[in-house]
């Protein structure tokens, strides 16, 4: 498992495919930077559609794991949602 920096920390660069493999590194989850990896080397280069999409839904997970709230709302259990969202239905039906 790769060792996690301070959540208070900036987020780090990632304009680049050279930034983005280093942030993987040190804020992807094990097995992220492989991942990423393989998918880009398995899409067509000139299809900048979908390489954009590739390096979008990996920058996206280094920003997940670098907000303190979005982990905190991954980390919950399925128990936990689901109460509340009862609790969320309950009042709503009550105000109708």
């Amino acid at each position: 498992m790769t060792a996690q920096p301070d959540h208070h920390e900036t987020i780090p660069p990632m304009r680049t495919l050279a930034e983005l493999r280093t942030a993987l590194g040190v804020w992807g989850l094990p097995g992220d930077l492989d991942k990423f990896e393989k998918e880009l080397a398995q899409a067509d280069l000139d299809d900048l559609t979908r390489v954009r999409e590739i390096t979008q839904a990996y920058r996206h997970r280094v920003l997940l794991r670098c907000d303190p709230q979005a982990m905190a709302a991954l980390m919950r259990s399925t128990q936990d949602v689901a109460f509340e969202l009862g609790q969320k239905m309950t009042e709503t039906g009550k105000r109708r």
